[in-house]
């Protein structure tokens, strides 16, 4: 893929915290190449034709052959085998057309989910973990939808907290079997899968291990399907292990590296769900946009009322904020990616450890993008106002389906937590340095403000010193936390969810201002304006949130003087100059509303 990204500086997985990335280094939709862009069409094209004519069929699931058909017509088209090697009949695809791939998938509510769970956790697993007899046996069949597939993590008891699932596996008195007994639920795509990934207890292992379960060992039951808030055409079922029989050579990994698997998937799941709620959005507020464009209320359509358009920037702005986020994420990944299989990796091995390598950022993107779909359907109902509300109108599927996304690939505060767990662990290993930074904040904090106005010009240079101050400000509340409470800090989950958004909202809006410089760079600043107002509109909205969040943290441990000044370093940090948002927006609403649908 020929991009004008440079990847001389390679970044690290969290860095960004602590390093100002340059506009150069980072890719941006805008350049994905023509290949691309028809990957992306037949997508929608795969949705048109076979998919948005029938979502009510598709939810009633009167039909249980409804969907395995749509997965084979996905696999005719090449859908199922974007992760898979060519030398196992799959495309091979780079780690971004994946995830272009996911996000135009994901507007196809209930058939999204069905899809990704095939794709990903059903196939990654041997993708990344299995033998070469494994990957010859299943991947083929996988990749053409001859094989479904299926992940069973979650239990009744074990949901959250993976690791203390109390499925077991003994190895039988021939040693030609493990006999899997247990219980999972949950499990997408349960009722209709071909093989399934179990993970299970060997004896009284403390670490979970990962098996290869075709349907036809036998031993295995379901219960019927569940019935669900949203998603409802997209097969969960309970699916029951009795003295099943699983081959020795089925055994995925070694033993006691499921939990490793687990985690690792996940990774991947996170950043590609991330991404589809970005498909889900975009389809929805070009669905708005074109009926507050028709619905007329007071002589005219609502489309012109400085409230709607309001939410219409809004939904706009986030969306394309987490867009800008994610292709960026994924880019890295693929650089670092490249750059392990230069050094000699194995192709397997290096995906696994390009994706660890940016987990921080996976688990950021999976809390930003779904947060992000749920502002936007939300937003969606109401601008339809009584039809919104309506299970005749299009926004009542939207607002359901996507409400699984908080919980899906880990709950957004579990990712929360996971992202400053994961920051800290890699400080305290050495292979992030936020000490230093740490204490640089600290000694600024004690020094006089620099209260001169800036002399340099450019473009987005006050934008930068305000989004670098908002990393000082995430920096600052962090170290104080972690001197106050040392290694009980994991006890304080608000504080760290506190963190995790000031975290969350400086990658954010950083991604935004690089792909807007980025842009304007190869377009010009003229063609730019919307994409320009966004990114400001944005910032504004980050610093706010930072400040909020900063607060609340601060104001949880530090007392009398340290709380005094660590909230006036916190109002220094997150200073932004007055912008008129309000005809930013408009601007904005204008140009969707101009072209009826969702414009970049």
């Amino acid at each position: 893929m020929a991009t004008t990204t440079e990847t001389k500086h390679a970044i690290k997985g969290g860095e960004f915290l602590i390093r100002e990335s340059q506009a150069s280094e980072i890719f941006i939709p805008e350049e994905f190449s023509e290949e691309q862009q028809m990957i992306q069409q037949q997508c929608k094209d795969f949705l048109t034709k076979e998919v948005f004519n029938r979502l009510d069929e598709i939810d009633s699931q009167k039909d249980p052959k409804l969907m395995p058909t749509l997965l084979d017509k996905a696999g005719e088209l090449g859908l199922l085998g974007t992760s898979v090697p060519t030398e196992y009949g799959g495309f091979g695809m780079d780690f971004n057309t994946t995830m272009l791939v996911a996000e135009v998938i994901g507007g196809g509510h209930s058939v999204a989910v069905a899809l990704s769970a095939h794709t990903g956790i059903g196939t990654l697993p041997i993708v990344y973990y299995g033998s070469e007899e494994q990957k010859k046996k299943y991947l083929p069949k996988l990749a053409t939808g001859e094989y479904k597939a299926a992940y069973c993590l979650t239990e009744p008891d074990s949901g959250s907290d993976a690791n203390s699932g109390k499925t077991k596996a003994v190895l039988s008195a021939d040693g030609k079997h493990y006999v899997i007994n247990g219980q999972k639920m949950w499990i997408t795509n349960g009722g209709f899968a071909d093989v399934y990934i179990v993970f299970a207890k060997i004896d009284n292992d403390k670490n979970l291990s990962a098996f290869i379960v075709e349907k036809a060992f036998g031993g295995i039951t379901m219960n019927e399907e569940e019935h669900k808030m949203g998603i409802k055409g997209s097969s969960t079922r309970q699916i029951f292990f009795n003295d099943c029989k699983v081959p020795v050579e089925n055994l995925l990994s070694e033993r006691e590296n499921g939990f490793k698997i687990a985690v690792n998937i996940l990774n991947v799941g996170r950043i590609k769900l991330g991404v589809a709620a970005i498909g889900g959005s975009k389809k929805t507020i070009s669905t708005a946009v074109n009926y507050a464009k028709e619905r007329k209320q007071f002589g005219t359509a609502i489309a012109n009322f400085g409230a709607i358009k309001h939410k219409i920037a809004e939904m706009v702005t986030k969306v394309f904020v987490s867009e800008s986020a994610c292709y960026r994420a994924g880019q890295n990944i693929d650089d670092a990616y490249n750059g392990l299989v230069a050094g000699g990796l194995d192709p397997a091995k290096a995906k696994l450890k390009s994706l660890e390598e940016f987990a921080i950022e996976c688990a950021i993107l999976k809390v930003h993008g779904s947060e992000v779909l749920d502002f936007v359907v939300d937003e969606g109902v109401q601008i339809y106002g009584g039809m919104g509300f309506s299970a005749e109108g299009p926004m009542d599927r939207a607002y359901r389906d996507a409400r699984i996304n908080r919980i899906f690939e880990g709950t957004n505060e579990i990712n929360r937590m996971l992202t400053i767990d994961m920051l800290m662990k890699r400080a305290m290993k050495g292979s992030i340095d936020l000490m230093n930074p740490a204490m640089a904040v600290q000694k600024e904090l004690m020094a006089i403000p620099d209260f001169g106005a800036s002399e340099e010009e450019g473009l987005f240079v006050k934008e930068k010193k305000v989004l670098a101050n908002l990393k000082k400000a995430g920096l600052m509340v962090a170290g104080a936390a972690v001197q106050k409470f040392m290694m009980k800090l994991s006890d304080e989950q608000e504080v760290l969810m506190n963190l995790a958004d000031m975290l969350i909202e400086a990658y954010a809006a950083e991604s935004t201002l690089l792909r807007v410089e980025k842009l304007i760079g190869l377009k010009g600043e003229a063609a730019c304006e919307i994409q320009k107002e966004m990114a400001l509109i944005y910032l504004h909205y980050a610093v706010e949130k930072a400040a909020s969040c900063g607060r609340q943290a601060i104001t949880a441990f530090a007392e009398g003087d340290e709380q005094r000044l660590m909230l006036m370093g916190l109002k220094r940090f997150t200073k932004v100059d007055p912008y008129n948002l309000k005809e930013a927006r408009r601007k904005v609403a204008n140009y969707a509303i101009e072209k009826g649908e969702y414009p970049f």
